[in-house]
């Protein structure tokens, strides 16, 4: 569905990574696709163009994930 070095926008509202927990108004982060890390469900390996607290590379389903 996507492709690395894809870039596209997130929905980040409400996870959790790493200790750091996305509010709901993060909705539309801009991030670049590393690489699918699986096929069902899709997930895949995303790393952010600005980083929460340290954390700059996040695994996101696919149906929070949209092309831009």
């Amino acid at each position: 569905m996507f492709q690395s070095g894809q870039t596209v926008r997130v929905n980040l509202a409400g996870m959790q990574v790493q200790g750091v927990t996305f509010h709901a108004a993060v909705t539309d982060a801009v991030a670049t696709i590393v690489r699918q890390t699986s096929e069902d469900p899709p997930m895949y390996l995303v790393r952010l163009l600005f980083s929460f607290r340290g954390v700059s590379q996040v695994e996101v389903p696919a149906d929070r994930i949209k092309a831009s």
